[in-house]
């Protein structure tokens, strides 16, 4: 989804894949909803000049809860930045999505 730069079909993503009062958590704050989760998607995207979020392994999930390693390559494919997402899920849907960066060496 961070990765579509289309807003009419990241928007049709969200909805599939996000509860309507998501709340999604990082070091910038929280935020709330569909409406707000596509626009901070479409902010990040004007930031990252060509980077693309790639997985760094297997999704892993359990009862309620998933947890997805990321990382953010340029187009040679050197990652820039990495991270991991953790969610909280019920009905297929992500309730809460918490995002971490790793630490800059």
């Amino acid at each position: 989804m961070f990765n579509e730069r289309n807003p009419q079909r990241r928007s049709e993503a969200i909805a599939r894949t996000y509860a309507a009062n998501v709340q999604w958590t990082d070091d910038e704050g929280v935020i709330s909803g569909h409406d707000a989760l596509n626009s901070k998607a479409s902010e990040l995207q004007k930031t990252l000049h060509g980077l693309r979020f790639i997985k760094a392994g297997g999704v892993r999930k359990t009862r309620g809860l998933g947890f997805l390693a990321w990382k953010l390559c340029g187009p040679d494919g050197q990652a820039v930045a990495s991270g991991f997402d953790v969610a909280e899920i019920s009905d297929d849907l992500i309730l809460r999505l918490w995002t971490l960066l790793d630490p800059t060496e």
